[in-house]
Parts: structure tokens; C-alpha cells; sequence
């Protein structure tokens, strides 16, 4: 576990230098703030628990504690803002709908942590009293949850995106959904068992780096050029993109009236194609 945690540091190092020569930090900030707080974190709380395992520094357990979970909470708030940056990132040609996508994104968030933190207080609603690290945990496990939910969503839909699956974007999903699942099972076994196991522990910390070796090797392999997306007017994708569009645009407004047994998203639809046939016709006259 000792030479583990030195070759995590190490990693951390070697992945904070590659994401900042190559200019990454400008594309994902979040990910950069992450990156920092981990590689300034983990040699401090490694001097810390090695310090207050000797018999002079028993006193140093409250620092590695506060510490430690100071530094899971800022990783949690840390998260969210960097599963916002890799969603419209991989939305970047889809304006309209990224704008609707974040919108919900922050809902769904709220609503997930609503969630998480009733469970908590109802789990322990029988005289017991809930802990700061219990609401840290509850927030961790949100966003997880959220994480996992994102990169389902990519892999499902990278070929409607045309997301490659080599861009940096999709490479930080995988590897934040890896960790995600990393923690659930950990919690699910801690959940059995009050001490994990030596075993557990090593598989943990095993797939923690493999996690960073694949932002490592995102990071190190060259980025692949991102060509403009055609698509035919005809797309669905197309046509919720511009959809999107016209319900955020703040333009002149139109009274029309419309019958009370219209379905909405359908007479959108129609406005939406008057307008694209109209532009092309109007592009069509000036050739």
C-alpha cells in the first residue's frame, strides 16, 4: 500500500504536467482545479498518516482527519462542476440543446442531493445524530451517481455526437465513472463489513490508478481533430438542436393563437421547418 500511494502521487504529477502543458486546463478548469487539489493533497495526508502512526504523533490523527475529509468534500463540489464541463463539451456543436442539458443537469443535481441528504437524516432519525462525514459521503455518492449517469449517456449516444472516442472529454468520464463505481462497491462491502480487508484495500488503490493511467494516457495521446458536423435538416438531432434554440431566443414576440388541443412540441416543429424553408429560399434567390 506504501509504494501504491508513492506511485498515485506520481501519477497525479505526471498527469497534472501533461494537462497543463498541453493547455487542458483552459478546456476543463474544474478538472484542472481537481488535478491541483489531489497533487497538493495526497503527499500531505501521506507525511500526516505516516506522522501520526509514530508513537511522538498521536496527536497528528485529528489533522489527517479533518483533512482528509475537507479534501473528499472539495472533490465532491470539485465533480459536479467537471461532469457540467465534459456534458457541454461533448455538446459544443449542439448549442441549443447544451443549453437545456445544463439547465436539467443542475436539477437533476439538486434533486439528487435533496435526496441523499433526507436519506441520511431519515437513516438516522431514531435518536441517532448525523455527522459532517455522513453528509460529505451523501454528497459524494450524488455525484457518483450523476457521473455514472454521464457516461452512460455518452457511450450510448457518442455516434449521434460524433464524439470520438479518443477526445479528452469522454477519457475524464470514463475515468470519474470507473472511480464512482470503485466507491460503491467499497461501500457496499463496508457496509458488511466494519474493517476492510488488506485485499479489498490493494484492489481499491489498484483501480484508483488505473483510473489516472487512463487520464494519463488521454492526456499523453495526441488530441483528434474535431471536423465540423454536417447534417441533414431532416435529423432528429438537428431539428431538437434548433428547437432548442427558438425556445431561449429572446427576439420579438408573436401573439398567435393556437387551438386548446394542439400539441405543443409538434406546432414548435412546424414553426421551426417554416423557418428553415424560408431561409433556404431566401439563400437560394441571392445565388
Amino acid at each position: 500500500m506504501s509504494a501504491m500511494s508513492v506511485v498515485e502521487f506520481l501519477l497525479w504529477s505526471a498527469l497534472g504536467f501533461l494537462f497543463w502543458k498541453k493547455g487542458l486546463a483552459h478546456r476543463f478548469p474544474a478538472m484542472g482545479g481537481y488535478l491541483a487539489l489531489h497533487i497538493l493533497a495526497t503527499p500531505f495526508l501521506l507525511l500526516v498518516l505516516w506522522a501520526q502512526a509514530r508513537p511522538w504523533g498521536r496527536g497528528y490523527f485529528s489533522l489527517y482527519f479533518f483533512s482528509y475529509w475537507a479534501v473528499y468534500a472539495a472533490s465532491a463540489v470539485l465533480l459536479f462542476f467537471i461532469c457540467i464541463e465534459v456534458f457541454r463539451s461533448a455538446l459544443a456543436a449542439f448549442p441549443g440543446l447544451m443549453k437545456i442539458g445544463i439547465l436539467v443537469f443542475r436539477w437533476a443535481m439538486i434533486v439528487s442531493v435533496i435526496v441523499s441528504l433526507g436519506s441520511v437524516a431519515f437513516s438516522h432519525g431514531h435518536g441517532q445524530e448525523v455527522v459532517p462525514t455522513q453528509i460529505v459521503v451523501g454528497l459524494m455518492r450524488s455525484v457518483s451517481i450523476l457521473a455514472l449517469c454521464l457516461l452512460a449517456f455518452l457511450c450510448l449516444s457518442m455516434n449521434t455526437l460524433r464524439l470520438p472516442i479518443r477526445d479528452m472529454a469522454f477519457g475524464i468520464a470514463l475515468g470519474f465513472g470507473l472511480l464512482s463505481a470503485n466507491d460503491f462497491v467499497i461501500a457496499s462491502f463496508g457496509s458488511t463489513y466494519i474493517s476492510l480487508t488488506a485485499t479489498l484495500q490493494i484492489v481499491y488503490e489498484a483501480l484508483v490508478l488505473v483510473s489516472i493511467g487512463i487520464w494519463l494516457t488521454y492526456s499523453a495521446l495526441p488530441d483528434p481533430v474535431r471536423k465540423p458536423i454536417v447534417m441533414p435538416a431532416s435529423s432528429a438531432i438537428y431539428r431538437w438542436n434548433e428547437i432548442a434554440s427558438a425556445l431561449g431566443h429572446t427576439g420579438t414576440q408573436v401573439a398567435v393563437q393556437q387551438p386548446a388541443n394542439g400539441f405543443f412540441l409538434t406546432d414548435v416543429e412546424k414553426v421551426v421547418e417554416k423557418v428553415l424553408s424560408r431561409n433556404l429560399k431566401e439563400h437560394e434567390s441571392k445565388s
